[in-house]
């Protein structure tokens, strides 16, 4: 989903500094959280594998422009189900930095507007996951009416900020409309797949529940919250 370079005018790209910054301070503040409940290690550990995983999302799994950005198969909703809000933040944020450092310094100029695009949409995920998820359920035992619930909420906020940074940077003219409508569409197939995804991977947890109690793992994964 990276916003595509001059899509968003170099004078006006100040503004994706300020919710970055936001997106930033309240993952933080999740952080600080995490480290209260699970300890710093843990949270560490969580941290660095999917770090791993989204670099690995974006540079292995396939990817096409279209209309005002790409299609990527992103995996927010599994990310924050198995490891937890916070490293899924942080991954998500880290993961797209060693990619702009390392592979794609084009976009290092949209980084603000693409972490935006990317931690927003998480939290209002988690949000939602307070109410579609009876508490007392672990993970493992979701439905297939929560994952997907979870991941529309997920991929529904990329897309919601995507047009956003389109109309900011272009202007609301019908060519620009119907590129991120072109775009929108085209996420529709993400949303498809990406609930039966996060069953799969909490399908396979369940069967190794010796896993229970890892600090590598989302605590809420096994146990009831």
């Amino acid at each position: 989903m990276h916003i595509e370079p001059g899509l968003v005018a170099e004078g006006k790209i100040w503004l994706s500094a300020v919710t970055a910054a936001g997106a930033g301070a309240y993952t933080l503040k999740l952080a600080g959280e995490a480290v209260r409940e699970r300890g710093v290690v843990s949270l560490v550990a969580r941290s660095v594998v999917t770090t791993a995983l989204v670099f690995a999302f974006f540079e292995l799994l396939p990817h096409h422009p279209v209309g005002v950005s790409e299609v990527h198969l992103i995996l927010g909703s599994t990310l924050f189900l198995i490891f937890g809000v916070a490293p899924a933040a942080i991954g998500l944020a880290a993961g797209l930095l060693i990619q702009g450092l390392f592979f794609a310094p084009f976009d290092l100029p949209q980084y603000g507007m693409n972490v935006t695009t990317l931690l927003v949409p998480l939290f209002a995920l988690t949000s939602l996951a307070r109410h579609v998820i009876t508490p007392g359920t672990p993970y493992v035992e979701l439905k297939y009416r929560q994952a997907l619930a979870l991941s529309t909420t997920y991929q529904a906020g990329i897309v919601v900020w995507v047009a956003f940074w389109a109309f900011y940077g272009h202007g609301f003219t019908v060519e620009n409309a119907a590129s991120i409508g072109s775009f929108g569409a085209a996420y529709m197939l993400v949303i498809l797949i990406e609930p039966l995804i996060d069953l799969a991977v909490l399908a396979a947890a369940k069967a190794f529940n010796g896993l229970k109690g890892s600090p590598l793992f989302e605590s809420r994964l096994y146990d009831p919250a």
